[in-house]
């Protein structure tokens, strides 16, 4: 039997995307979010999930400089990576899809520096999903590390 791969198929501008069912912890309806200042153009603020605060981020931001246009389809995905949990805010969650390896392709001209957590292109008939790692996503976004520590120091304040 050919190896597969869970997927939840998310779209962000016009394209699809997909994050390995692996990091996806819930998928929200956006509620209440918390703005912070100072922080990158691409957090859009805090906001709580299942009693927890995390970080959201908004996908569009990050992948084409542009605010997500937020309507009732809106969705954030609970992402829990090895050092964070986040919300990444996308168009639409669409559905869970198992890959079929014979149908991922590696990136090749994708692994571009920029764009280097897009760990492969899932290829069907008559649609082209791009599946993008949380880790390596992560670790490519300006001032991560500031909010890291922030959401540790948070973190402890609450524990206090």
């Amino acid at each position: 039997m050919a190896e597969s791969n869970k997927t939840v198929v998310f779209q962000a501008g016009n394209e699809e995307y997909a994050f390995p069912i692996l990091y996806v912890i819930s998928i929200e309806k956006l509620e209440g979010m918390t703005a912070i200042p100072h922080m990158p153009d691409y957090v859009t603020g805090l906001t709580k999930v299942r009693g927890d605060l995390i970080p959201v981020i908004d996908l569009e931001k990050v992948l084409y400089q542009r605010d997500i246009q937020a309507d009732e389809k809106t969705r954030l995905v609970v992402l829990q990576t090895e050092e964070i949990s986040l919300g990444v805010l996308v168009r639409d969650a669409k559905e869970i899809l198992e890959i079929p390896a014979e149908n991922l392709k590696q990136p090749g001209l994708i692994a571009y520096q920029k764009t280097k957590f897009i760990t492969g292109i899932a290829n069907f008939d008559k649609r082209m999903i791009m599946v993008i790692d949380p880790e390596t996503l992560i670790q490519s976004l300006e001032g991560i590390k500031e909010i890291k520590e922030y959401m540790k120091n948070q973190k402890q304040e609450l524990h206090k």
